[in-house]
């Protein structure tokens, strides 16, 4: 019997499984101070000033400033400009103001992101199948307003409910967030879900924590793939792999 005929919903994470970014942080920041007439920023060193700057935000203000009721917009801002800062371009604040300006709208379109073939496939036919497709992301709310539906996912065809970092005010890897997704589902036993994701501390583990089943996807044929599977993880290319994965009756996990 396949483990399909257990369960009642799956949830997923979103970049790394439905999707990934299209090109590099500096393209999108390059494109912005050049259409204010600023010369193309380093792309190296914006790279790094914003992985500096992130994480320096997500631990003053985690989840996008949740607790503190701070606007999102409000949150991008200073972390985009400590991400210029860091690198060593500190623009007057009219200036600043074109250029982030430009920045937060492209990263709330569709622009940055691709979507891979396999993903709306996969999540219409898990809910043809009669499953629940739950969307679990630590993620700000114009993923599931916004970016999402640009790139043709939309709630209700492609998936029924969605638990957002930014929104729910918990990120993974904390279990909270998967228990929110068992009562979104509507209260569903955890063994009767199966979560996907693509990071082993994430996805993997915290799923497992709370007693749903898991899988890790390694689109990318990361050099972790390996140790995953040592643990005894599933881990599988695709979510065309996933398909076949789930109707096998050689399907655990």
């Amino acid at each position: 019997m396949s483990i399909l005929s257990t369960l009642r919903c799956i949830t997923v994470d979103v970049t790394g499984t439905l999707m990934a970014y299209k090109g590099e942080l500096g393209d999108y920041y390059c494109m912005a101070a050049k259409a204010v007439g600023l010369a193309c920023p380093d792309y190296k060193r914006v790279h790094e000033g914003f992985k500096l700057a992130y994480k320096d935000m997500a631990q003053k203000y985690p989840c996008f400033g949740y607790a503190a009721k701070m606007p999102n917009i409000v949150w991008w801002k200073m972390c985009v400009r400590d991400s210029f800062i860091r690198a060593g371009y500190d623009y007057d604040e009219e200036t600043f103001e074109k250029v982030f300006r430009r920045i937060y709208a492209s990263f709330g379109s569709s622009a940055p992101y691709t979507i891979f073939p396999d993903s709306q496939p996969f999540l219409r036919w898990v809910r043809e199948e009669g499953l629940q497709v739950g969307i679990i992301s630590n993620a700000e709310y114009r993923y599931q307003d916004v970016i999402l539906p640009s790139l043709g996912l939309n709630q209700g065809s492609d998936w029924n409910f969605g638990v957002f970092s930014g929104l729910e005010g918990v990120e993974k890897p904390n279990p909270r967030i998967y228990e929110i997704a068992l009562e979104r589902a509507g209260n569903v036993a955890p063994e009767k879900v199966l979560h996907i994701g693509d990071s082993m501390r994430k996805d993997y583990l915290p799923a497992k924590s709370v007693g749903m089943h898991a899988l890790l996807l390694d689109r990318f044929k990361t050099a972790d793939a390996e140790e995953w599977r040592k643990s005894g993880a599933t881990v599988l290319p695709d979510l065309v792999a996933v398909k076949e994965w789930l109707t096998s009756d050689k399907s655990t996990c």
